[in-house]
C-alpha cells in the first residue's frame, strides 16, 4: 500500500470505529493522519521490507519456530521471554543463538505478520470452533498503558470463525460465547487483537 491508500484505509477505519460505537478521538485521528503525511512529505515509505525470519539458517529457523510455538502454547509471549532471559543473563536454550548472532536489533524487527509465511506454525496456533480461550477486557474497554490498571481475563468458547479478504489484505473475525450466554465478535483476532486473547492456563 502507498501512503494515499493508507490514508483512505484510515478514513474507512475511522468510519467503522464510529459504526462499532468505539470512535477514535479527534486527537487520535490527527496523529494517525499526520504520520501518513510525514511519510508522504519525507519520502520515508518503504514498499518492500525484508522478513527477518528469512535471515535465519534452516536449522535456526526450525529451532526458533518451535520455541515460538511452545511459548504460545504456554500462554507466554515469546519476545518477552527472550528479553527476560537477556535481561537476567539466563541461557535461552536452543534459541540462545538469537542473542549471540542476531541481537536486539534483529529481535525488534520481528513482527507477528512475519510468521504468516510459515503456514505450519500459523496452522498450529489457529483457533477452531469449540476451543476454549480467555479474552481480555481490553477488547471492550480502555486500559491505561502505564500499568496502573490490571487487565481482567474472561473464559469463553469459540463458536464461529470467519476470514475476510479485501484484495491482498485479510483479517479473521472470531465469534465467542461467554459462560453467561453473552456473545461477542472479535475482529482481527490474529492481526491487531492477538494480544487480547490467550489459551487458558492448565
Amino acid at each position: 500500500m502507498n501512503p494515499d491508500e493508507i490514508e483512505a484505509a484510515l478514513q474507512t477505519a475511522f468510519s467503522r470505529c464510529d459504526i462499532a460505537s468505539c470512535p477514535l478521538t479527534d486527537m487520535q485521528k490527527r496523529i494517525l493522519l499526520q504520520v501518513v503525511e510525514q511519510i508522504q512529505n519525507n519520502s520515508i515509505w518503504v514498499s518492500n521490507t525484508t522478513n527477518p525470519l528469512d535471515e535465519l539458517t534452516p536449522e535456526e529457523l526450525e529451532a526458533f519456530l518451535e520455541f515460538v510455538k511452545a511459548e504460545e502454547e504456554q500462554n507466554r509471549t515469546w519476545k518477552v521471554q527472550l528479553l527476560n532471559d537477556w535481561l537476567l543473563s539466563q541461557d535461552s536454550g536452543k534459541v540462545q543463538f538469537i542473542r549471540q548472532r542476531y541481537g536486539l536489533q534483529w529481535l525488534n524487527r520481528v513482527e507477528s505478520y512475519h510468521f504468516d509465511k510459515y503456514s505450519y506454525l500459523e496452522e498450529a496456533l489457529k483457533l477452531k470452533i469449540g476451543d476454549r480461550i480467555e479474552v481480555s477486557n481490553a477488547l471492550w474497554e480502555w486500559i491505561p498503558e502505564d500499568g496502573s490498571y490490571q487487565r481482567e481475563w474472561f473464559s469463553c468458547v469459540v463458536i464461529k470463525m470467519d476470514e475476510f479478504r479485501d484484495g491482498n489484505d485479510a483479517f479473521t473475525s472470531c465469534q465467542i460465547r461467554f459462560f453467561n450466554g453473552t456473545e461477542y465478535e472479535i475482529q482481527g483476532i490474529y492481526e491487531w487483537n492477538r494480544y487480547n486473547w490467550r489459551w487458558p492456563k492448565t
